[in-house]
């Protein structure tokens, strides 16, 4: 999204003798930031200032009590000027590794440059997997003490060990160790099988290839024409590696998006190996290094990108990618004032270790490795589990011990305590140990392993993999069935139910006359009657049509519903066209617009394109996106159309957060309230409509405050205070349920 400065590598405005306008390092005449020349700003200072003025909007805005909107439906009204504005805030960052000082033991966040030297990639640990529980040293220990920590197999061991004695041996010895030794065979080598298995997966994975981009080292383009690549292992992945991967590949580790095949710099990824959720997740890969011409202009970019410490969190990630010189053109350069250029990253330019690419090819930047990625940081490390039959015959062994006790004394009290009683008693504990089954525990066993076997190879249930053999038979106890992912237990499918205007409320059964109103706002012909069998329209709802007129109040309103998402059409093989989103709501909101004439044809990181009910297509420039977040509970996009110029900001979310910021919405409550009663989820939508003044000047903070490291969140909410700072006078609102 955010471009190059035209100054980002000391160009000057006046240069025009110079290599593609590009200033010499002993040229006077090159305008500074501020008008001046070049050697009145400090080169450390000058270069991040200038990098600070580009970019544009990445991430979440915060949720701000302060911040007024116009809800939809309101008048046209052009939003000049801004609120009072916060002190000036001069946000001078050294971008260079050099320039940021040496981290502190305990920081572990990083600043990796471009083709980082070896010594720099020792310092983080490798890329290997490992889900072992044992080693050769630590397998027999740690699985006799998971043994013999029941009840259960500790009693056999003492009553073994007692024939050692003279006093109490019974019998020959061996009577007593061999089903003892048995028993712990099989469960050693069941242990040692499902071991070997977590093993197997693990060299599966470790051992895949990738290719890696090699550093610029040869002096001829590669035989085939592309870059100069080298297939690696996963496990010998390192920080500061180029991967390059395809479509369905599985990523090895932590990786930044530098390029994708698609033009537009996305890319979709599964995460259902992550998080669970089973919907592609959109992915934007750096706009710097997206707009050369190719992947192996990457190895001559000098470069560094810098990331906070690993953490948990998949949904936040700070960092920031600095270019300190374009890639070399030519051989006979003239040196160049380097002034750096930082752009943003977040959460949305990674790629998670163990997601999965979804269509076409994309180029990365390994950030995090082995234990560092997020993918190993949110698992925990294999322990025994133990199934609730093990604790009940646990429980049960104990039982029958006391009783074989009590009935020892007994036989011992019934003799009257003659002799040496007390030995007694041990040798008629010995003699009732029968009591006891000590081949219960091994038949146990033995029918788990059988039973997680035929789940794998179950039919009906293809590529199910039985992680843990000690507990299948839990499967039989569930009774209810607990989720907190909608979609995990139904069919995931949204509708549009109703829509609300303010005085306007139309329902399931009258959307075809939103349809008739759409078509009648675009200029097509339609049936006077289409649309009025079976409408619910209220004489208030007719009443309203005086204030304004009612088609173009639907016009706004789908119009803003059909911009408003991260919702990307994919033409399949047949010819269909499949709508694909991180979000099943906004993929039923873009059907229903759809339904009733605005149909979504196209859509990148930078244009939407729509069909009108008369045939005519709208063309939209996507200046800003503000993602979803939990924080937040709303998203937005800032469009301008292409053919007006107008610049609009469009937001969406929940009731409870809109309801902060926008005007009059007295009724809005109440009508929630309603809805709920029936079961429906609530989408409040609002608009407001920005000068092109106003849109640059919040640009510009945003960008400031998008590069920061440090109080990046407040540096947001400070930016949209300084555009949403003023209350709108509009009155009206819209919003949907779905």
């Amino acid at each position: 999204m955010s471009e190059f400065p035209l100054r980002a590598f000391g160009r000057s405005r006046n240069s025009r003798n110079n290599r593609a306008g590009y200033s010499a390092l002993d040229s006077e005449d090159s305008p500074d930031i501020d008008g001046g020349t070049s050697s009145d700003m400090p080169l450390n200072v000058r270069g991040p200032a200038v990098a600070n003025r580009k970019g544009k909007r990445r991430d979440r805005y915060g949720d701000d009590p302060e911040e007024e909107d116009t809800l939809l439906g309101d008048e046209h009204r052009e939003g000049g000027g801004f609120g009072e504005q916060p002190e000036a805030e001069t946000v001078l960052q050294r971008s260079t590794s050099s320039n940021r000082g040496k981290p502190t033991p305990n920081d572990k966040s990083r600043t990796i440059p471009f083709h980082p030297p070896e010594k720099l990639q020792k310092r983080y640990p490798p890329n290997i997997v490992r889900n072992q529980k044992y080693n050769a040293f630590t397998f027999l220990p740690i699985v006799f003490y998971e043994q013999f920590k029941f009840f259960f197999n500790l009693y056999f061991l003492l009553v073994a060990l007692s024939q050692f004695i003279p006093a109490l041996k019974i019998g020959f010895i061996a009577t007593y160790i061999a089903p003892l030794a048995f028993v712990l065979c099989v469960t050693i080598g069941k242990e040692a099988y499902d071991d070997y298995k977590r093993n197997l997966r693990d060299r599966e994975a470790n051992s895949q290839k990738y290719l890696v981009l090699e550093p610029s080292s040869y002096s001829g383009p590669a035989p085939d024409g592309g870059p100069h690549t080298r297939a690696v292992p996963s496990s010998s992945l390192s920080v500061g590696d180029l991967v390059l991967l395809e479509k369905n590949d599985r990523v090895p580790a932590d990786l930044i998006l530098l390029r994708t095949s698609d033009a537009s710099g996305t890319c979709f990824i599964r995460t259902d190996q992550l998080d669970g959720e089973t919907d592609w997740k959109l992915r934007v890969a750096v706009p710097t290094c997206q707009k050369l011409s190719q992947d192996s202009d990457l190895l001559s970019l000098d470069a560094e990108i810098y990331a906070d410490a690993p953490m948990k969190d998949i949904h936040t990630f700070i960092g920031t990618f600095t270019i300190n010189s374009p890639p070399s053109n030519s051989l006979n350069e003239v040196p160049m004032v380097q002034v750096p250029t930082v752009e943003p990253l977040t959460a949305e330019n990674v790629l998670w270790s163990n997601t999965v690419l979804a269509a076409g090819s994309a180029v990365g930047f390994v950030i995090y490795t082995g234990p560092e990625t997020r993918a190993v940081m949110n698992t925990s490390h294999p322990e025994t589990k133990i199934g609730l039959l093990d604790v009940e015959i646990n429980r049960l062994a104990k039982i029958l011990c006391a009783v074989t006790f009590a009935l020892s004394f007994l036989l011992v009290a019934l003799n009257g305590f003659r002799g040496q009683w007390y030995v007694y008693i041990f040798r008629f504990l010995i003699l009732f140990s029968s009591i006891i089954p000590i081949s219960l525990r091994v038949n146990l066993d033995m029918g788990k392993t059988v039973y997680a076997q035929q789940i794998m190879n179950d039919s009906e249930i293809p590529d199910t993999i039985v992680r843990t053999s000690t507990l299948p038979e839990e499967l039989g106890r569930i009774e209810y069935l607990l989720s907190d992912k909608t979609g995990t237990l139904t069919q995931n499918e949204m509708e549009m139910k109703k829509l609300h205007m303010g005085t306007v409320s139309y329902g399931h059964d009258s959307m075809d006359e939103v349809a008739h109103q759409l078509a009648m706002a675009f200029g097509a012909s339609t049936d006077p009657g289409h649309g009025r069998h079976g409408s619910t329209v209220t004489g208030v709802q007719l009443a309203s049509r005086g204030r304004r007129d009612m088609s173009s109040r639907v016009h706004d309103v789908v119009l803003s519903l059909a911009l408003c998402h991260n919702v990307t059409p994919v033409k399949n093989d047949d010819g269909t066209v499949t709508y694909q989103a991180s979000s099943p709501d906004e993929v039923a909101i873009v059907k229903w617009t759809e339904s009733v004439g605005l149909t979504l044809t196209f859509r990148d990181r930078t244009r939407i394109e729509l069909q009108t009910p008369n045939g005519s297509r709208m063309n939209f420039e996507v200046l800003d996106i503000f993602p979803f977040t939990s924080e937040s509970k709303r998203m937005g996009i800032v469009v301008r159309d292409t053919q007006t110029g107008e610049v609009t900001f469009l937001q969406k979310g929940a009731d409870v957060v809109m309801a902060k910021i926008v005007q009059r919405n007295d009724w809005l409550e109440e009508e929630t309230a309603n809805m709920a009663r029936e079961g429906l989820r609530t989408l409040v939508m609002a608009r407001r409509k920005l000068s092109a003044s106003s849109y640059e000047e919040f640009k510009e903070q945003y960008h400031q405050a998008s590069i920061r490291l440090e109080g990046r969140n407040e540096a947001y909410d400070r930016s949209y205070r300084s555009i949403f700072g003023t209350r709108s006078r509009s009155t009206r609102s819209h919003w949907c349920r779905r």
